[in-house]
């Protein structure tokens, strides 16, 4: 019967009802099946100038703005006086870098920044380790090479064999470097508190011959990371998180402009390809409104969100161009306590 509420508010007041209905509600393995059959309220975005919660008419509106009164998106309780930037968002829990001096010389710019994973809405955060030193050192970097993306972190999801095993407070970061000669990988654990190389494939070995430069945005899909080549119409680089190994898979045939592609989750196992920015479920659409004629105020941007499945798109919040140039994130579910047992 609970599973197939549809409303989480009603998952709530069930649960309150009496001791019975609050352990069978709050037990890992009902959470994950109800949140595999509900996906989760898309609630706002989280972007350089903070949280923008979903508005009326937007169905996770109410939900939102309690969000919004709740949680703490300024990060004030983040240790140091250290400004953090918003890196990657998954079930509400979010992975902050801390920001370096770019116009600094020698040791002071790190290719492995300090990470912090927290919880806005509990104020709970945990400061990951640094990578140790011996993992570092087995990735070959010279001064006139370019890094640049391609050492992008960013959270991902257990399996669902995983998820099985482990508490609702769990999660990994994954954190990818692009060496002279190979793709390295080293992975994070909430579990182990520890950083472990898990991955690294020769360029060779992938039929690429040499190593590319940078790579253009990152997607995570059905458990797999992809990731486009500058200068390549024809191939993706994949890796599976589930097994940790690599291999290149092909783009559809025609002309992509391949900033602008979003790898998404169409169902029923496949895979879609969008030329648009977006997330594994979620397309983020943007609207400008051009002035007609000169003016000081700044435009104002409206933002929506297309689900792939459904094709259905609802309009989320309207904003001034203070979301320009900033990298946006989609903000969906209430994350479950760092440090704690799993609440309802």
């Amino acid at each position: 019967i609970f599973i197939r509420l549809l409303d989480p508010e009603d998952l709530a007041r069930a649960s309150a009802a009496c001791v019975t209905f609050r352990r069978v509600v709050t037990d890992g393995s009902f959470l994950r099946r109800f949140r595999r059959l509900h996906p989760p309220p898309v609630l706002g975005f989280l972007c350089l100038g903070g949280f923008h919660p979903a508005q009326p008419p937007h169905t996770s509106a109410p939900a939102a703005r309690a969000l919004a009164l709740a949680a703490d998106f300024s990060f004030s309780f983040l240790p140091s006086r250290r400004r953090w930037a918003v890196q990657d968002i998954r079930d509400g829990r979010v992975l902050l870098v801390g920001k370096q001096n770019m116009m600094a010389e020698g040791p002071s710019i790190s290719m492995f920044p300090e990470l912090v994973v927290c919880d806005p809405l509990h104020r709970r955060y945990i400061l990951l380790p640094p990578l140790p030193d011996g993992l570092v050192a087995s990735v070959e970097r010279q001064d006139d090479e370019f890094l640049g993306w391609s050492c992008e972190p960013s959270l991902i999801p257990l399996s669902d064999e995983e998820a099985a095993l482990v508490e609702e407070t769990t999660f990994r970061v994954i954190w990818s470097a692009s060496c002279k000669t190979n793709m390295a990988v080293f992975v994070f654990s909430s579990t182990t508190g520890q950083w472990r190389a898990t991955a690294s494939q020769t360029w060779s070995d992938l039929v690429i011959d040499r190593q590319p430069l940078y790579f253009i945005r990152r997607h995570l899909v059905g458990g797999c990371v992809y990731w486009v080549l500058p200068m390549n119409n024809t191939d993706l680089l994949v890796l599976d998180t589930r097994t940790m190994e690599f291999s290149i898979a092909d783009l559809p045939p025609g002309q992509w402009n391949r900033q602008d592609i979003a790898i998404v989750d169409a169902g029923e196992g496949r895979l879609g390809m969008l030329s648009t920015g977006g997330t594994e479920k979620y397309l983020i659409l943007l609207r400008i409104e051009t002035p007609k004629y000169l003016s000081l105020s700044p435009p104002i941007m409206e933002f929506c969100k297309l689900d792939v499945r459904t094709m259905q798109v609802e309009r989320m919040c309207a904003e001034s161009s203070g979301f320009s140039g900033s990298k946006v994130c989609l903000y969906a579910d209430f994350p479950p306590s760092l440090l704690s047992s799993p609440t309802v």
